[in-house]
């Protein structure tokens, strides 16, 4: 069946799908070989989960979080030819500073959950960095084979920085939810921009938690998706429960020019740990988004996200269907 053109952007014909399962009505979908990437898949990891995915040459690279039989929170890149089959490196990205003064600050503490995006010349990523604490780290790679760090974005504490993938206004933008140095019991999403990718400022209330799935904190998931109806945004929601924290995600539609406007917000969740890989592992009930690849041709979808803090998984989705799902679930 045709579909709409909403997604502003380039054609992905060679992105990663499945149909919806015959006698599914779900927006969103599981991948049947779920999960894509074993926590082993390579010698030093203890996990692998929450990393990020984008088109690469003729196939896809990313990085990946892969927590290390220390327990220590790193960063190594990936490639893949279909977006599913991936290969990782199995020593952890080692970033050279970008220029000498950042040198000051290249001494590698963790680095977790990051997110990828093509912008202008590069491609940047974004990650919760060490630096006395959780901050947002920037850097940039060419060839996702050097990689070079530039300042943090903000003070410690804050997690979850997402860039948006082009200027708005004339400025870089970023989302980011400030936090506190341990497990947060809190949480919104606010809007930050910055002139030359170094210093930012001018920061706006986006959205905050509400109630049920998402009442305890919310932060930003995968680098937001240009469409015709504005941004479209996936994030997770947590509540804590008799049990502890529990990760589900869902979509809001954000104003193309000022993205700290919500224009509509869907209430329930697209997706929650409900199988098993999403609910037993390291951390259990866990379902964490950091990824979204879109083809603007078929309004395709290929969401990654983290299972319980343990293994790499794939949804899909069609972009049109989730944006009537987010306008007609909206109380916004």
């Amino acid at each position: 069946m045709p579909r709409q053109q909403t997604i502003i952007g380039p054609a992905l014909p060679n992105i990663p799908w499945e149909d919806r399962p015959a006698g599914s009505s779900d927006v969103v979908w599981r991948s049947s070989r779920n999960p894509i990437i074993p926590r082993d898949l390579i010698p030093s990891s203890n996990s692998i989960f929450n990393s990020a995915v984008v088109p690469f040459g003729d196939g896809f690279a990313g990085v990946f979080r892969c927590d290390s039989k220390t327990r220590r929170m790193q960063l190594h890149v990936g490639r893949s030819k279909d977006g599913v089959d991936w290969e990782l490196v199995d020593e952890r990205i080692r970033w050279i500073p970008d220029n000498q003064a950042i040198e000051e600050i290249n001494d590698f503490m963790y680095g977790y959950d990051p997110r990828v995006h093509w912008l202008e010349d590069r491609y940047y990523v974004t990650w919760c960095n060490g630096y006395h604490g959780p901050t947002i780290g920037v850097g940039y790679t060419h060839d996702f084979e050097t990689f070079y760090q530039m300042e943090n974005a903000y003070l410690p504490f804050n997690r979850n920085g997402v860039l948006f993938p082009r200027k708005i206004n004339g400025k870089y933008a970023m989302l980011n939810r400030p936090s506190d140095n341990g497990h947060t019991p809190f949480g919104d999403i606010y809007y930050s921009e910055s002139p030359d990718m170094t210093h930012w400022g001018r920061h706006r209330f986006v959205m905050g938690a509400t109630e049920g799935w998402q009442a305890t904190k919310i932060g930003a998931g995968p680098v937001p998706i240009e469409t015709t109806e504005g941004w479209l945004l996936f994030y997770h929601g947590v509540l804590t429960s008799c049990n502890g924290f529990v990760y589900s995600w869902g979509a809001a539609l954000l104003d193309l020019e000022q993205p700290w406007k919500v224009i509509c917000r869907g209430e329930p969740y697209l997706l929650a740990p409900q199988v098993l890989y999403e609910q037993v592992g390291d951390v259990p009930n866990v379902a964490f988004p950091c990824a979204a690849l879109s083809d603007a041709d078929t309004g395709r979808l290929a969401i990654y996200y983290g299972g319980a803090d343990t293994v790499v998984c794939l949804a899909y989705a069609y972009v049109d269907e989730v944006i009537d799902w987010v306008k007609s679930n909206s109380k916004v």
